[in-house]
Order: structure tokens, then C-alpha cells, then sequence
């Protein structure tokens, strides 16, 4: 039963996606953000099937992801990438706003909804989000900041070589409404820090090293009851963060779980060795 729904969200946010780029911004010209938007720029100027140039620019990619985070998310990655070229090539590319800043606002509104409903069950749409989770298991790097910059590269180019920067501001609308509707489907910050008050200690040390993170065990005291407990605190990304839920349910789905957000983190923070 997971399984189907875990496959009816990757299907339902990919054609959210398509639907964004095909309907909302490709007929007006303008850019999402990531490596789709390096395809829609290249399509522009190129006439090339941008969903194929999107599917083209995430292979290398989801291979380096496949080598260093593992199986689970990429391979829900890679479905929502591919069922999102392929819807792209059944959705006619065809206006449904005629003016260009409702398509950018619809649009990232679309594409923020379909790419945050994959980010809650433990995958992404491809593109950086799947860099981040590299960089981010590895530094505590201000990915944030370098895609923005990214992003603000592409937009430049696009305003610069078409002469149009009404474009520009369009899409720079539509990156931060769809990256807005992300942050409040899915969670905004980067990292956050899990206190998880259980039972079975040992068997969730085990699987949370696995994921790889630092575990820090702490000795606690119940003020009503006087009973020793055993308190689990790891850091993590957000990237993370569903599966980090799904082994402390699979655990011992009786654990007391407070996940608060981390402003910052002081000394190492990347993949043990």
C-alpha cells in the first residue's frame, strides 16, 4: 500500500511539473530553476526538445548520486525525472495564461507543489536537489547562496541574449514562488537536529549510522515517572529527514521524536569515514 502511494505522488508531481513548464512557462519563455532551467534556455535559443535536454542533463547526475547516496532516492529521483520528460512530450506546449506573469506565478506555484510532494516522500525531481544532498552529506556548505547565483546566471543570459528582461524578472518571480511553495510543503532549512527519546537504543544507532550521521547518546530521567531513559541526538539535512523518520518508525515507532530546526553547526558535519 506505501508503495502505490509513494507511486501515485511521484506521478502526481511530475505532471505538476510538466504541466508548469508546458503550460505556464515554456510558451511564455521563461525559466524555472536548476538544471531545467539550463534546458529551457538551451531549447530557446536552440529549438531542441527541452524535455530531453532536461532528461540529458540529469543523467550524470543521478549517476553520481546513485554511486554516492544510494538506492531509495535516486531511484525515486530518476522515476520522477523520467515521468516527467515523458509527460512533457504528451502535454501540449500551449498557453493557458496569456499574460507572462501569471504564468510565472502559476507556474512556480505548479512546480513548487509537485516538486516539494516528492521531496516529502524521500525522492526529488532531479536537478541540484540531488547535488545538495551530496554536498550537504558531506560540508556544511552554503548551497543555498551558489544556486541562487547559479539561477541568477542563467537569467542574466536569458534577459541579455533575447533582449527582453521582462523575461528575466518573470522568471526570477517563478524560481522564488516555486522555491516558497517547496519550503512550506517540504521544510526550509537545510539542517536540523532530531532528539529521539527511546527504548531501543541499539538497533537505532545501528541504522542511523547506516545513513551515514554522527549519533550522540545522552542519559535522561523522566521528571514524573524518575525512569532512566535513553535520548538519541543527530544532525541532519533535510534531504534526510524522511528517512530518517521512516527507520525510527520502523524502529520503534513508539519514540518520542522532537526535530527542531539548526541554525548553524560548529566543527564536522559531512560523511563518516
Amino acid at each position: 500500500m506505501k508503495k502505490a502511494l509513494d507511486a501515485f505522488i511521484i506521478l502526481v508531481g511530475a505532471l505538476l511539473v510538466a504541466v508548469g513548464f508546458n503550460m505556464f512557462l515554456i510558451p511564455h519563455q521563461l525559466l524555472s530553476g536548476g538544471v531545467s532551467g539550463f534546458a529551457m534556455i538551451i531549447g530557446y535559443f536552440t529549438n531542441f526538445n527541452i524535455g530531453f535536454l532536461y532528461l540529458l542533463f540529469n543523467l550524470p547526475l543521478m549517476i553520481w548520486g546513485l554511486v554516492s547516496i544510494g538506492r531509495r532516492f535516486i531511484m525515486i529521483s530518476v522515476a520522477s525525472v523520467i515521468l516527467t520528460v515523458w509527460l512533457m512530450q504528451v502535454i501540449p506546449t500551449s498557453y493557458v495564461a496569456q499574460e507572462p506573469i501569471l504564468g510565472a506565478v502559476f507556474g512556480g506555484v505548479l512546480i513548487g507543489i509537485g516538486s516539494g510532494i516528492t521531496l516529502r516522500i524521500g525522492g526529488s525531481s532531479g536537478g541540484f536537489d540531488i547535488v545538495g544532498l551530496i554536498l550537504t552529506r558531506k560540508f556544511d556548505f552554503p548551497l543555498g547562496t551558489i544556486l541562487s547565483s547559479m539561477n541568477g546566471v542563467v537569467i542574466v543570459a536569458l534577459g541579455y541574449f533575447k533582449q527582453n528582461w521582462d523575461l528575466a524578472l518573470y522568471s526570477m518571480l517563478a524560481i522564488y514562488i516555486s522555491g516558497k511553495v517547496v519550503d512550506t510543503i517540504h521544510i526550509r532549512h537545510v539542517k536540523v537536529t532530531a532528539f529521539i527519546v527511546t527504548k531501543q537504543k541499539d538497533e537505532l544507532i545501528n541504522e542511523l549510522l547506516q545513513l551515514p550521521r554522527g549519533v550522540t547518546l545522552v542519559k535522561t530521567e523522566g521528571a514524573y515517572t524518575k525512569q532512566q531513559h535513553d535520548m538519541l541526538m543527530t544532525v541532519t539535512t533535510r534531504y534526510e529527514l524522511v528517512e530518517l523518520k521512516r527507520i525510527i518508525k520502523k524502529i520503534d515507532p513508539k519514540a518520542f521524536v522532537n526535530i527542531v530546526e539548526t541554525v548553524g553547526v560548529v566543527g564536522e558535519f559531512r560523511k563518516l569515514k
